[in-house]
């Protein structure tokens, strides 16, 4: 501890200890001072600051001698002696015996050191001396009685001998006596009473010192409950947030004031009361921006960690650029939990507070470990963005069990939900505990249509059809147009581009770049003259980023404007359509549904080429998140929404998208139900779990041939069957359930219930001939199951790449059950009578996709010599690295499979960034390309880069203050 003493010199304090510290220990007087908690002195005359100073005196010291041993103390501090002196002699040349204002003016310099209360009695009130310690109080009464001689034989000392407590009291220190002066300098007594104070007795009796004690002790419960008030209140006029959040709101986002509705939202008595909370708005209403004001309030009010799960992981890595910044300034720190990306349990923080943005998958995996490890009372705040995911499938199923599991564990865990699409808002509010805030506010308003032949309808729930007519579709159509374009796409889009923007959102992939392609097939020339340089800049970086190549369609239709968006895309393609059409260069996107459920796109036109996600017939969630994306916030006065509907599908659309939204629970009731079990040995408390769920809510309606009781009692025997758990008998008539250890394995490294024996009987068998001078056994191991069905092998492709891997490779490959022979045959079209195991066959070939990809790191070649998709490869390679960190976790938990952890680790790394090792290190960094950097993005790097910094600083000092806090062990003293 420095502490500046009149500008030209420091006290250094050092540390007495170097013994090693757990994390946990408590503080204790040997603590170094800026860890050690300050108490309060109530005093009014006094200073509020009280140090204690606990010194080790091993041996007797003489007058000349340091007892400080190697400390720097204000003995050695001449500047400081000479500047008492001076105050003294001119105290005296006044007949005055002390000024007290100029003995203060001195030790405010030292305000910072143990020695901070004034040191002076004569002229300061008695009544604050009975709060002093013992050992300056026995100095206040050597200065007020000079001639009084040291005590000796006293029981007690004020400073105590770590070694040597229980030793004999150290005998009387005998000074020489020297010729003295009719008055003793001030410095004089200062030195001689703090060496008599150190090696002598203490002359406070036993009660004194117990009250003393007493006294600190109820100092420091003051602190604490002063501190927890601190904690609860408001920091700022901004909603309790510093006046900082609001301009660093206005400075990073450029939003200037909230919207009224969001002023509403977060004054409420229940957000205010910290409860459960879940609100609806339209899509581009701002709803984000209310979840992040109330994260804010978590860390810097709270001072807890704050959880936001969102559905996907391109969001998920937006978020983590957005919010980069904002940790940076507001001092707290933003985690990715994506893909491969996140640790288990999370780095435990001493001083920061984490903010984990995940996704589904990722968040419950987080919440799991952090039970697990008795932490999850340091999450004060859940956020779930797309709150209608509960009803999505098994990832529905994930996202319940992860919100019953906070509901059931921690009630002190706020749940804020937030969606634009939800129906049945009393089951979930039922589920959730939670109270309601809905608001039809959008900043733009929104007019719906649907085009039936030539004609428009606007939507009208009061129409006894629901339609109103509008318009006639204008449009001079050749009979080569009308065949090309029987619904009339071209019409619709050239009424708004290329002044304004257009969305028209297609059924598949494919379709995607046909509308694109006909659109500009038949387009004026004059829209190769709008913006055309920066159509001609963009069509160069798409070139860079594909390291010379370039997509034939995207070559054709950028010079018009126009760009296709879905997962065919590499990621820095994407964004750079994204960039392009953000900033106007692109004035029409076709894409699929998944940009309606990703990154903000508004357009003054949104068109719905057909009611269709694929085959599967829209539902209304996924309708509303793109007819969403319709009106510019500062630029429409109005948005527009056209869907294009055949009369087959008219009625169909009244029932399931216009007029219906409903949430059911998941039928994948014995995932749900195992990832819960963990933790709970009892029937009855598994019972009560699923009594929270929304299955429980919804019993009625989704339980409608057995009973919940029931559906529990099958998946337990389902999970018992897959050796997950076993049941163990016990005193009572109720078994006791018990997780085996490939269920630990299986829950530690969230794999999928469907392929968990799979995957263990695949690392059991690899252990048998590992291949170690070569990635494809590893990278066969590793390969996603799910992944397998997405893609069939082309057989002479397949034979042609098997041809080419090494003999010892080969072998491998007939190891796991793909002979040589197989693919020949296969490749020559040939029958095969010996039965192969598909999953095995196909799995491999994904296999030697990634195999490729890892020695040659480009996607363009990869995916053109397996006729792949560029996307489609690159959505491989980032499920490989997710899994692989699962196959990880599932690895650790297994003894017999302690030969992978280093493998796998390795692998991961190499999976996540794919690229030469020597580069690994810069791809950490959030939002950096290998191909090309964008200016707009170059806030987000620095922040990012900054964020990564800090946590491996953050994680350095977690090391060090290990090593410097006491043992839990240690005896008291």
């Amino acid at each position: 501890m420095n502490v500046d003493v009149d500008n030209t010199r420091e006290i250094v304090v050092k540390r007495v200890s170097s013994q090693k510290r757990a994390r946990d220990a408590e503080r204790s007087h040997f603590t170094p001072a800026k860890k050690r908690p300050s108490a309060v002195d109530c005093s009014e005359s006094h200073s509020k600051d009280v140090y204690y100073l606990s010194l080790n005196i091993s041996q007797c010291c003489s007058d000349h001698e340091d007892f400080f041993d190697g400390y720097d103390s204000i003995m050695g501090d001449s500047s400081f002696l000479a500047k008492l002196d001076d105050v003294e002699l001119k105290a005296e040349h006044e007949n005055v015996c002390f000024d007290p204002p100029a003995a203060k003016s001195i030790i405010k310099h030292s305000r910072d050191d143990d020695l901070t209360d004034s040191i002076f009695t004569e002229d300061f009130p008695d009544t604050s001396l009975r709060d002093l310690p013992s050992s300056q109080l026995a100095f206040h009464q050597d200065v007020a009685n000079p001639k009084r001689q040291p005590g000796v034989g006293m029981e007690n000392t004020s400073t105590p001998d770590i070694k040597h407590s229980k030793q004999p009291p150290v005998p009387a220190l005998h000074h020489k006596k020297t010729a003295s002066k009719a008055r003793r300098s001030m410095t004089d007594q200062l030195k001689k009473a703090m060496l008599e104070n150190a090696g002598t007795s203490s002359k406070v009796s036993k009660t004194a010192q117990h009250k003393e004690a007493v006294m600190s002790e109820e100092i420091s419960v003051a602190m604490q409950v002063f501190e927890s008030v601190s904690m609860e209140g408001d920091l700022g006029p901004f909603f309790g947030l510093p006046s900082k959040v609001k301009d660093l709101i206005m400075r990073l986002k450029g939003i200037q004031d909230l919207y009224d509705w969001q002023k509403a939202c977060l004054d409420l008595d229940s957000v205010k009361q910290r409860k459960n909370l879940i609100y609806s708005l339209p899509t581009s209403g701002g709803k984000t921006l209310v979840a992040e004001i109330l994260i804010f309030k978590e860390l810097l009010c709270r001072k807890m960690d704050a959880l936001l799960i969102l559905p996907y992981v391109a969001l998920v890595q937006e978020k983590v650029r957005g919010l980069a910044s904002f940790g940076i300034e507001l001092d707290f720190m933003v985690e990715e939990y994506a893909g491969s990306k996140g640790k288990f349990p999370p780095v435990k923080r001493r001083t920061k507070k984490s903010l984990y943005i995940t996704t589904i998958e990722k968040g419950h995996s987080l919440v799991n470990s952090l039970i697990e490890t008795n932490r999850l009372d340091s999450i004060g705040l859940v956020v779930v963005d797309e709150l209608h995911m509960l009803g999505d499938g098994s990832r529905g199923a994930i996202l319940e069990m992860t919100l019953a599991k906070v509901l059931y564990i921690n009630k002190n865990t706020q749940i804020i939900g937030m969606s634009a699409t939800l129906g049945n808002i009393r089951d979930l509010q039922r589920f959730l505990k939670a109270e309601n805030y809905t608001n039809d506010f959008r900043p733009v308003e929104l007019k719906e249509y649907v085009k039936l032949r030539d004609s428009i309808y606007e939507v009208d729930p009061k129409e006894e059809q629901c339609f109103k007519f509008s318009r006639l579709l204008d449009f001079k159509y050749s009979s080569g147009m009308q065949k090309m374009d029987p619904d009339h796409i071209i019409a619709l889009v050239t009424e708004v581009i290329p002044q304004q923007s257009c969305l028209i959102f297609c059924a598949t992939k494919k379709n995607c770049e046909n509308v694109a392609a006909m659109i500009c097939r038949y387009l004026e020339k004059n829209f190769l003259v709008h913006k055309q340089k920066e159509k001609a800049t963009l069509l160069a970086e798409l070139k860079n980023s594909g390291n010379g190549s370039l997509c034939p369609v995207l070559q054709k239709t950028v010079p018009y404007g126009l760009a296709y968006h879905h997962s065919g895309l590499t990621s820095d393609e994407r964004k750079l359509v994204e960039e392009a059409y953000s900033s106007g260069v692109l004035c029409l996107l076709a894409c699929t549904s998944t940009l309606a459920a990703g990154v903000n796109l508004p357009a003054r036109r949104v068109i719905l080429r057909s009611p269709y996600v694929g085959v599967d017939f829209l539902k209304r969630s996924q309708y509303k998140q793109m007819v969403g994306r319709a009106g510019r916030a500062g630029i429409d006065s109005v948005g527009e929404s056209i869907l294009i509907l055949q009369e087959k599908d008219k009625e169909m659309v009244n029932i399931s998208i216009l007029f219906s939204c409903h949430i059911h629970c998941s039928v994948y009731f014995h995932k749900s139900l195992y990832s819960s079990i963990n933790g709970l040995h009892m029937f009855h408390e598994v019972t009560d779990f699923m009594s929270g769920t929304l299955l429980s809510v919804q019993e009625t309606q989704a339980c409608q041939q057995k009973s919940l009781k029931e559906l529990t009692v099958d998946s337990i025997e389902v999970l018992k069957q897959k050796g997950l758990i076993e049941a163990l008998s016990t005193i009572t008539d109720e078994p006791s359930l018990q997780v085996t250890r490939l269920g630990k394995a299986t829950y530690k490294g969230s794999v999928d219930l469907s392929y968990c024996d799979i995957l263990y009987r695949d690392l059991s068998k690899g252990l048998e001939g590992l291949l170690l001078n070569s990635f494809l056994h590893l990278v066969y191991l590793v390969t996603p199951y799910d992944m397998v069905s997405q893609s069939k092998p082309d057989w002479m492709l397949y034979f042609t790449q098997f041809t080419k891997l090494s003999t010892a490779e080969q072998k491998m490959a007939t190891t796991i059950g793909v002979p040589e022979s197989f693919v020949a045959r296969k490749a020559a079209g040939q029958s095969v009578r010996k039965s192969m195991d598909a999953l095995v066959v196909n799995r491999l070939y994904l296999a030697l996709v990634l195999y490729s990809l890892l020695r040659e790191t480009s996607l363009w070649s990869i995916s053109d010599r397996f006729q792949l998709t560029r996307g489609f490869v690159q959505t491989l390679l980032s499920s490989a690295s997710a899994f692989c960190s699962c196959v990880l976790h599932f690895t650790e938990e297994l003894e017999e499979f302690w030969a992978y952890k280093a493998l796998l680790t390795e692998l991961t790394r190499r999976l996540t960034y794919c690229v030469q090792t020597e580069l690994i290190p810069l791809m950490e960094v959030t939002h950096v390309c290998i191909f090309a950097f964008f200016v707009l993005q170059a806030s987000q790097i620095v922040a990012s880069a900054k964020m990564l910094l800090q946590e491996k600083a953050e994680a350095l000092q977690e090391e060090v203050d290990d090593l410097l806090m006491l043992p839990v062990d240690l005896p008291s003293v």
